[in-house]
């Protein structure tokens, strides 16, 4: 059965002061929950903090991104191997808010998806649809087409490598990021159900195995209702990554779903896949 996971996704927040609170209170407080992998993803400049913080601990750390570029004359950019340095498991890739800023394609995202496994990183792959794309009856077909290059463009032993590392995928509806709204749990099943079964069509093992992340605004008040469905496996989340109780409360509720769970379904891996 697969373990929850819940990822906060600092974006441009932070400061030394008010991280090494924040990061100790964590560390105090999620240090013995059942079913549950807890992570935190930090601008570049504070891994070198998380990792001092951290080490030892059951959180594990992340970056924001990696590049689409190995080494070169790049300026500003950071590498995979680089991250990697830092003891991070894990880095977001395709978050849409890149996609939207830096109009980051699909192309670029699956390089930079291809640098963090080479590196031995966990990428957290984001897809997701618009508002307009939605209700233009689209979402489908957006997320079909984000993740395509994930499915049928990475070759055997990039696709292998993905599986080893446990390559997480993060479900965005971009219409709810920040703005309070969420989709309704049966919506977000869902696309969950569908992101799954576009995985079994290459792999059914993987597609039973990979964790899939609810990212639309996951907070204590919704979190119940969310990771009761069967094909969301955790939350990465915004708003609620920097403050510790509600970081810490949803992480709380995501071991209370995953204890019902197994104890209600213990031989279940997922909800059916047909391919």
């Amino acid at each position: 059965m697969r373990r929850k996971l819940v990822i906060g996704n600092w974006k441009l927040h932070g400061s030394l002061l008010e991280n090494q609170g924040l990061l100790n209170r964590l560390k105090q407080e999620l240090h013995d929950l059942e079913g549950v992998d807890a992570a935190v993803c930090l601008p570049y400049v504070y891994l070198y903090q998380a990792q001092a913080v951290l080490r030892d601990s059951a959180i594990a750390w992340g970056a924001q991104n990696v590049s689409q570029f190995t080494e070169g004359a790049y300026t500003s950019c950071i590498s995979a191997k680089m991250v990697a340095e830092f003891g991070c498991t894990y880095t977001i890739v395709g978050h849409s808010e890149r996609r939207a800023l830096k109009l980051e394609s699909n192309q670029v995202a699956t390089k930079r998806l291809l640098n963090a496994l080479h590196a031995g990183l966990t990428p957290i792959f984001c897809v997701g649809e618009t508002l307009d794309e939605r209700d233009g009856g689209m979402a489908e077909l957006i997320v079909r087409n984000q993740m395509l290059n994930v499915v049928y463009g990475l070759d055997n032993k990039s696709f292998a490598l993905a599986k080893k590392l446990n390559m997480v995928i993060a479900y965005e509806p971009v219409w709810a990021i920040g703005t309070g709204e969420h989709a309704t749990p049966e919506q977000a099943q869902r696309m969950h159900s569908f992101i799954r079964m576009m995985i079994a069509e290459r792999d059914r093992e993987f597609a039973e195995q990979i964790r899939i992340l609810y990212g639309g605004s996951m907070a204590p008040k919704n979190a119940e209702s969310l990771l009761n469905m069967p094909d969301i496996d955790g939350g990465l989340l915004g708003r609620a990554a920097l403050v510790a109780e509600d970081f810490i409360d949803t992480c709380r509720i995501a071991s209370h779903c995953w204890q019902q769970q197994a104890k209600f379904n213990p031989q279940a891996h997922t909800s059916a896949v047909i391919v």
